[in-house]
């Protein structure tokens, strides 16, 4: 085989397969091929995709590598695909989801004792998305179960792997730097407050992640 014909299919590989393709994947697939013959055909796509400024880009996600549409072509491929699209995850799913991704493995109980409130249907609507999974359990009294995220959660926020996740100590940084440099409350005015009436905001379409 070919170094041309083994680029091709990669990316035939990468182009139809639904979900990253790690490289060990690749192997399998190609046979009598080693990791270090793949890689540099992966690559040079990304390059060929990158230098000729191709709609599709090769992209490094969730441990693999896959073909995805780039991000200013989004709108259209919502559009395209509107009647499937899933519901946003609520506000109470992606905390828990974010307690979760910095904290794993964890259980409910820790999850609600961060949160103050109860976590069952948030959980459940994570492990519905196949976003978290069931990573065992606690060697504690009751042997609670673990949770942990999955391939899928990189793969749907666009992380190579766990450790591409925002720093939280960043995070706290900026908001206490935003704390600090935020402007002094005005004093109120002595003259009466007027009422402004504006026109009532359409509510704009929403798509999944």
């Amino acid at each position: 085989m070919s170094a041309e014909e083994m680029k091709d299919i990669v990316e035939t590989l990468l182009f139809i397969a639904e979900y990253p393709l790690p490289l060990k994947r690749l192997v399998e697939i190609l046979g009598h091929v080693t990791e270090a013959e793949v890689e540099p055909c992966v690559r040079l796509l990304q390059k060929e995709h990158e230098d000729r400024k191709s709609p599709l880009q090769v992209v490094e996600v969730a441990g693999g590598f896959q073909m995805a549409t780039r991000p200013e072509f989004g709108p259209w491929v919502r559009k395209l695909y509107q009647s499937k699209m899933t519901a946003r995850l609520s506000a109470a799913s992606l905390e828990t989801l974010s307690i979760i991704a910095y904290r794993q493995p964890i259980t409910r109980s820790e999850v609600e004792e961060i949160r103050g409130v109860e976590a069952v249907s948030a959980l459940e609507r994570l492990l519905e998305k196949k976003l978290i999974r069931v990573a065992g359990r606690k060697e504690a009294i009751g042997r609670p179960l673990l949770y942990e995220t999955t391939p899928e959660f990189l793969r749907r926020f666009g992380l190579k792997a766990l450790q591409d996740m925002p720093n939280l100590e960043a995070f706290k940084a900026k908001a206490l730097e935003t704390e600090q440099v935020a402007p002094p409350t005005p004093e109120p005015s002595a003259e009466p407050p007027q009422t402004q009436v504006s026109a009532p905001e359409t509510e704009q379409s929403k798509t999944a992640i």
